[in-house]
C-alpha cells in the first residue's frame, strides 16, 4: 500500500497556479467509467460479508426530508444502550442504491459510536443490475440542486432534529464523490469528511473552502478514478491548503471496499475501514 499524508508528504505540483487543476474528470467522463468499471458486477452476497457492530445498535427507516414535494426516507441508526446526542455521520450509498450492504455498513458505524443517517439519492430505488444503477446514477447527475437539498436536509436532520454532538459524512464510489461535495456544502459545519473511491474536485479555489480534516482511499486498479486523477487531487489539495490523507492500495481497483461486489479487495478494504474508524475517532469523539 502507498500511503500518503498530503499535509507532510512533497508531492509534485503540476502548477502553483490554482487553474492547473481545473481540468478534472468531467461527469459523462466519470460515468462512462463507472458504467465499465461495473459492467459485469452485481451487489450480490459473498462469504466476505459485512462484519457485525462492536456493539448491539438499532435502527428504523425515517423521512429525513422532502424534496420535490416527495418524502426522503432513509436509515437511522445508534447503539442500543446510549442515551443523549451523540455524534453523527451521513451516510451515502454507492451506485446501487441504499440497499442492505449500505445499511450492514451504517450498522457497523453506529456500532463505533455513532448515530448514523444512511440517504437515499435515488427516490427510493436500489439495483440489481449495472444497468439500472447507471439509469438512477444518471438521473441524480441530472438534477445536482435535488440531490444537494437532499443532502442539505440529511445534514440539518442530524443537527437539528438529533442535536448531534459533530457531524461527519461518508460515501463510496458514487457515494464518494458525493460525500466530497456535501463537504463542500458544509465547508466550516462538518467535522470530517471520509472518500471512498469518489469524483475528486481539482479546483484549488474551491477546495479551499474546506475547513474540515478529509481522507480518502483509491485502488490503483482504478480504471475510472485513475492514479493520475488521484495525483492530481492529492495537488490540489494541498495547494488549498486543507488537511487531508489520501491512501492508494496497489492491489485494489475500482469498488475494493464493498463486500457484495466482485472486486471486493479483503486487504485494502480492512486497512481503510480501520483508518476510517480512527478518523472519525479522533474528529468526531
Amino acid at each position: 500500500m502507498r500511503s500518503l499524508l498530503v499535509s507532510l508528504a512533497s508531492l509534485f505540483l503540476v502548477s502553483a497556479a490554482s487553474t492547473a487543476f481545473a481540468a478534472s474528470i468531467t461527469d459523462a467522463e466519470y460515468m462512462a467509467a463507472m458504467e465499465a468499471m461495473h459492467h459485469d458486477d452485481t451487489p450480490n452476497a459473498t462469504p466476505m460479508t459485512v462484519p457485525a457492530p462492536s456493539q448491539p445498535v438499532s435502527g428504523s427507516d425515517v423521512v429525513y426530508a422532502t424534496v420535490g414535494g416527495k418524502s426522503v426516507k432513509g436509515y437511522l441508526v445508534r447503539p442500543t444502550a446510549a442515551k443523549g446526542p451523540l455524534p453523527g455521520i451521513i451516510v451515502i450509498h454507492e451506485w446501487w442504491g441504499l440497499n442492505d450492504n449500505i445499511r450492514k455498513t451504517a450498522d457497523r458505524l453506529a456500532g463505533e459510536g455513532y448515530e448514523a443517517l444512511a440517504v437515499d439519492l435515488y427516490n427510493g430505488q436500489s439495483a440489481t443490475t449495472p444497468d439500472d444503477a447507471t439509469k438512477y446514477m444518471k438521473a441524480v447527475m441530472a438534477d445536482k440542486d435535488s440531490a444537494k437539498d437532499n443532502l442539505k436536509q440529511a445534514y440539518a436532520y442530524l443537527h437539528d432534529h438529533e442535536h448531534a454532538t459533530k457531524t461527519g459524512v461518508i460515501g463510496w464510489c458514487f457515494g464518494g464523490g458525493w460525500s466530497l461535495q456535501t463537504a463542500l456544502l458544509f465547508p466550516d459545519k462538518l467535522d470530517a469528511a471520509v472518500m471512498y473511491y469518489g469524483q475528486p474536485v481539482t479546483d484549488v479555489a474551491t477546495l479551499k473552502t474546506l475547513k474540515m480534516p478529509l481522507i480518502g482511499f483509491f485502488g490503483e486498479k482504478d480504471q475510472g478514478i485513475t492514479v493520475a486523477d488521484v495525483t492530481a487531487f492529492q495537488a490540489a489539495l494541498k495547494e488549498a491548503g486543507v488537511n487531508a490523507e489520501i491512501h492508494e492500495y496497489p492491489d485494489a481497483g475500482h469498488a475494493f471496499a464493498n463486500s457484495s461486489g466482485k472486486n471486493y479487495q479483503a486487504a485494502a478494504a480492512t486497512d481503510s475501514w480501520d483508518r476510517t474508524v480512527k478518523f472519525f475517532a479522533k474528529y468526531l469523539h
